[in-house]
């Protein structure tokens, strides 16, 4: 009964996720007045990308949650639809990223073996997190954007290391910490290259890619050790941190003061911000319409800060629409976790499912001005070649996961 349930739940979800991308597309086909040939391509690609991806995956692996399949494209949709509307050069793009995501999402539930067996590369992890870690500071490929070092570029191809760098972290500590008997020394070897990761994020001024790793090995410690003493030790020692950093970096300062008075700076360090704000105010709980909003006047949209343009356009409601979807994908990552008997594979889960919930609530966080802004950003729905592959990479992975459990 439960499993006739449950493929109900899932046709249902699956017709809802249909009719949603047929209104959104057939929206952006009249959007302009005439009827838009690329967007048609474009919804009809998004069509088939989902249904041959949910019958690959239903059909050969029907054991696994194939829920979160769904929050995926649905997210993803939605962020595809938005910039398509913003940048259509840009949405077509994304799109393409999107596709290799899936093809690569779909490659790992088929091809991946079982789980266990990778947990004993643990140097393999630790020499992938120390070198993306630090690339963005090697002389000659660290490239500045937005005020932040955290870009490589090497000929024609840029991307962000550390977007790389946070799945071998994840997967490092998931292979070191399954292995905690209760001896605090343990620890020790995690805790260096945790604070590594962090000490080049915050020397490459990628405050949001900080809050990140934070969160991830924050859940992961306290999953692994049970201990709420070691939690309290690692807050206190990261407000410490925080203090140092704020006393010794002067765009810590800066988003600091930016935060606690955006409008102050509104006509230079704080514009981006005060722009989004009236952006989201202007669109009320409904939203002005897909296309009816000011895009042009917000700073890095595509990217950054497309939430605002989302709460502008489609209304808050559809904002808080994009985060009950996020909170449903993170509660069934998790709840992959739980049924999986692999401890190694039960803490890859949950590191990557804090990763997702981490990433949402900075960025999310920072675009409300509720905490300082860090430039991230929303997984699956921000325009970004290396955040789409590493999102689909750690979905494949839970994705897996639950086939497991």
């Amino acid at each position: 009964m439960k499993l006739v349930g449950s493929l109900k739940d899932e046709k249902k979800m699956l017709l809802f996720v249909y009719i949603l991308l047929f209104a959104m597309f057939g929206n952006l086909c009249i959007l302009k007045g005439e009827v838009d040939k690329r967007a048609i391509i474009l919804g009809v690609a998004m069509v088939i990308l989902l249904g041959y991806s949910h019958f690959i995956i239903r059909k050969y692996f029907s054991d696994g949650d194939k829920h979160i399949l769904l929050f995926i494209f649905l997210l993803s949709m939605i962020g595809i639809v938005m910039l398509y509307r913003i940048d259509p050069s840009v949405a077509i793009k994304q799109t393409v990223w999107f596709s290799v995501g899936m093809i690569a999402y779909v490659l790992i539930v088929v091809l991946l073996p079982d789980l266990k067996s990778f947990s004993k590369y643990k140097k393999l992890y630790l020499i992938g997190t120390l070198i993306f870690m630090s690339m963005a500071m090697v002389p000659g490929l660290g490239v500045e954007i937005y005020g932040a070092k955290n870009w490589v570029q090497i000929g024609p191809i840029g991307f962000q290391p550390s977007e790389i760098g946070k799945l071998f972290l994840t997967a490092y500590l998931a292979s070191t910490l399954k292995d905690y008997d209760g001896n605090f020394k343990s620890l020790i070897k995690p805790a260096l290259v945790v604070m590594y990761s962090l000490g080049f994020m915050v020397l490459q001024k990628d405050l949001g890619s900080v809050l990140i790793f934070f969160g991830i090995s924050v859940t992961m410690l306290y999953l692994s050790t049970g201990k709420l003493k070691y939690i309290i030790t690692t807050f206190l020692l990261s407000c410490v941190g925080a203090v140092f950093s704020y006393k010794l970096f002067s765009h810590v300062r800066v988003r600091v003061q930016i935060w606690k008075d955006p409008f102050e700076y509104a006509n230079d360090q704080g514009f981006q911000v005060v722009q989004g704000l009236f952006a989201i105010a202007s669109g009320g709980l409904f939203g002005a319409g897909l296309g009816k909003g000011y895009p042009q006047f917000v700073p890095v949209v595509t990217t950054d800060y497309i939430f605002a343009i989302i709460c502008e356009e489609l209304g808050l409601i559809m904002g808080f629409g994009i985060l009950i979807i996020f909170f449903l994908m993170f509660y069934r990552c998790m709840r992959s976790a739980i049924y999986v008997n692999d401890k190694f594979s039960q803490l890859l889960a949950v590191g990557f499912s804090a990763m997702f919930a981490s990433q949402v609530l900075v960025i999310v966080g920072g675009v409300m001005n509720a905490i300082p802004l860090t430039g991230i950003t929303l997984p699956f729905v921000s325009y970004g070649g290396t955040s789409m592959l590493t999102s689909f990479f750690a979905m494949g992975i839970i994705q897996k996961i639950s086939e497991e459990g």
